[in-house]
């Protein structure tokens, strides 16, 4: 029965998106590692885009066996998770905050099999939960808004309504306020399900509603849905601000910054510990400190900002790493 419910497992994955096929020999002696992306899928250009550009450098630097899946509905996490699990990966990844209590069960069947979940609190003595500081990201792409806007108006657009992109959209408000006290702020949320984070047109329908009450750039932390917020940005020919990747590209002239959550830092770190046999259970936390959140500076945008902001970012930077500003994490209030 245990051989037959694993190959239904196997089959469900294969339909699902999973690169490859599973075998329990393939390449022996090679550090094995699977990842499950959330239902946006590892093209999204936002959040598991970096995760996947994490993976894959650690696949090319350290030569690693990668597996990945690309679950598309909710209902097919656990399946994916635990068919790696059941083959005895080395590491298996989650990607995302909804795959906490599916990685806490799967973690506890199989006590043998190391786990890591981005953005997911799992305490177990083999579950390494990934978190970042996006309220100090979010501060530093808050200030830069703040600084090209002449309206005194800017907007965001979350993804999903839940604490996590509240740390966003505080870390933003605070950063915007350090530059003008008196500057306004709308803000909005795609939705309260899963499906917030992959509905392009929800989010140009806001960041639209935005623009046209006078917001001149707005930022959005709302995964695939963050695409139609580019699209309100260049047809009203106004600004966003892009998240978790270096969004620059996507609109070039109309993507003011991108504020930068280092997804791919953080699993390439903890693969490196795995390759290194120092893996640990228990929290990471990446903020600023230590390159886990940052804003993006390139070709794209350089003409953008000039270069005296981008020195008195800097400098905040700099205070909120030596304490001298703080900045409200949203979730721990």
């Amino acid at each position: 029965m245990r051989r037959l419910i694993l190959i239904s497992i196997l089959a469900i994955i294969v339909f699902t998106g999973c690169t490859g096929v599973f075998s329990r020999d393939e390449e022996p002696g090679k550090i094995r590692v699977g990842i499950v992306y959330d239902i946006g899928g590892k093209d999204d250009r936002s959040f598991n885009a970096a995760a996947w550009e994490g993976v894959k450098r650690a696949r090319d630097q350290m030569g690693i066996k990668l597996r990945d899946a690309e679950p598309g509905d909710p209902t097919s996490l656990e399946p994916s998770l635990r068919a790696f699990a059941e083959l005895k990966y080395d590491l298996v990844i989650g990607v995302g905050f909804a795959q906490s209590p599916v990685i806490e069960q799967v973690a506890k069947d199989y006590p043998n099999v190391n786990f890591a979940i981005i953005d997911g609190f799992v305490l177990l003595p083999n579950v390494s939960p990934l978190l970042f500081k996006e309220h100090e990201g979010s501060f530093l792409v808050g200030m830069i808004a703040a600084s090209k806007s002449t309206s005194g108006k800017l907007g965001f657009v979350g993804g999903m309504d839940i604490p996590l992109i509240h740390k966003f959209a505080k870390g933003y408000e605070e950063g915007a306020k350090y530059v003008n006290p008196n500057i306004q702020i709308m803000e909005n949320y795609v939705g309260i399900t899963d499906s917030a984070w992959n509905n392009p047109s929800k989010g140009k329908e806001l960041a639209k509603n935005q623009y046209d009450n006078g917001c001149d750039v707005v930022f959005h932390a709302a995964g695939n849905s963050g695409m139609g917020v580019f699209d309100a940005a260049e047809e009203t020919k106004k600004l966003a601000i892009g998240v978790d990747s270096n969004q620059n590209a996507i609109k070039p002239g109309y993507v003011l910054t991108s504020m930068l959550k280092r997804v791919d830092v953080a699993v390439y770190s903890i693969i490196q510990d795995i390759v290194e046999k120092r893996f640990k259970s228990g929290i990471h936390v990446y903020g600023l400190e230590n390159e886990g959140v940052d804003f993006a500076i390139d070709d794209n945008n350089r003409a953008l900002i000039p270069p005296d902001l981008i020195e008195k970012v800097k400098q905040a930077k700099a205070e909120i790493i030596a304490g001298k500003i703080k900045v409200t994490n949203a979730m721990e209030k």
